[in-house]
């Protein structure tokens, strides 16, 4: 999609710091890390969000998920890590393009939500 910010990292137009790539995903991280292991991985086909997926999607779901696991482990997370998918406004969703944060470092990632 023109003018995507993700769109244009996969395919290389913006630099980033490569974490892994394949057919179908590419993966790299976070400039601005909230962890000590915080990698971004992506749909290389653009995908708005979670909430436009389809059946057609879900071997790029799966491989989000699978390479997600790969890349915890390769980065120092192999006791525990967390996959967060934010999704539209209301899900805290700021790049329009499918992604997944894998969060993890050697402490507790803290509670699933604030309470409210």
């Amino acid at each position: 999609m023109d003018g995507c910010l993700f769109c244009k990292i996969a395919a290389g137009e913006i630099p980033s710091k490569k974490a892994y790539e394949d057919d179908l995903v590419y993966a790299f991280h976070d400039i601005h890390p909230l962890r000590p292991t915080h990698v971004l991985v992506i749909p290389k086909r653009h995908i708005a969000s979670l909430a436009q997926v389809s059946a057609a999607d879900e071997p790029v779901l799966g491989r989000l998920l699978a390479v997600a696991q790969k890349l915890a482990a390769e980065n120092g997370s192999t006791d525990g890590f967390r996959c967060i998918v934010n999704t539209g406004r209301i899900g805290g969703q700021e790049v329009p393009h499918l992604h997944l944060h894998i969060l993890g470092g050697p402490a507790p990632v803290g509670p699933m939500v604030e309470k409210i």
